[in-house]
């Protein structure tokens, strides 16, 4: 069967098949959970680990072996997590009025944020993938252009995201352990989604 990488057609099936194509992809998973086991650490690294694997692709290799040079990876993930924690923070704030002044309409315009905030941030992971560069993370207003310019594409991508996100919570059926496995498989599902379409829109694979 032929890889499913980024120049695969966005599916539900491709999509959630890509973190169990391979023995390989599917060792990466269970390490990284593993590794969850380990409080913040373990879930920045996981971040590095979607980051390293985008990369990959885009400069035309497999996806995996993608753990490697944790001290990378963790940087890596650190630095996109203050890009989520900068995003929502006017969210955290509105919020937190809300709640001091007994503000119910603030509660409104906080939900609001929160999501605005939630969706302009794969609008600068997949280009991060590409340069490495920290001004791609910093920049919400470019990174909400990049989202608007996805247009149907991007909201199929994230249709996908949370239909994976409700099957993730299946592995706490498994005595709870189990939701280790599948949240990072829902983590590079979502990942590989949105990196499907801003690599294809902004032609960010090598070679394209």
């Amino acid at each position: 069967m032929r890889p499913i990488d980024l120049s695969t057609p966005l599916s539900l099936r491709s999509a959630f098949l890509f973190p169990l194509q391979s023995r390989e992809s599917r060792r990466e998973v269970l390490w990284g959970a593993a590794l969850l086991l380990i409080p913040v650490v373990g879930w920045l690294l996981n971040m590095g680990h979607r980051i390293a694997m985008t990369r990959r692709m885009q400069q035309g290799l497999p996806a995996w072996p993608a753990w490697g040079g944790y001290r990378q990876l963790l940087y890596h993930g650190a630095l996109t997590f203050l890009g989520m924690v900068e995003y929502h923070a006017p969210a955290v704030v509105v919020g937190f009025l809300a709640w001091k002044l007994d503000t119910p309409w603030l509660w409104g315009v906080a939900a609001c944020l929160w999501l605005l905030a939630s969706a302009a941030v794969p609008g600068y992971m997949t280009h991060y993938c590409h340069t490495l560069d920290p001004r791609e993370i910093f920049n919400p207003m470019r990174a909400l252009r990049r989202v608007s310019e996805g247009g149907a594409d991007y909201w199929r991508a994230w249709a996908i995201a949370l239909a994976a996100l409700a099957c993730s919570f299946l592995g706490l059926l498994a005595f709870g352990v189990g939701f280790l496995v599948t949240s990072v498989w829902f983590w590079q599902v979502a990942g590989f989604g949105f990196a499907t379409v801003f690599t294809r829109k902004f032609e960010l694979a090598r070679g394209r």
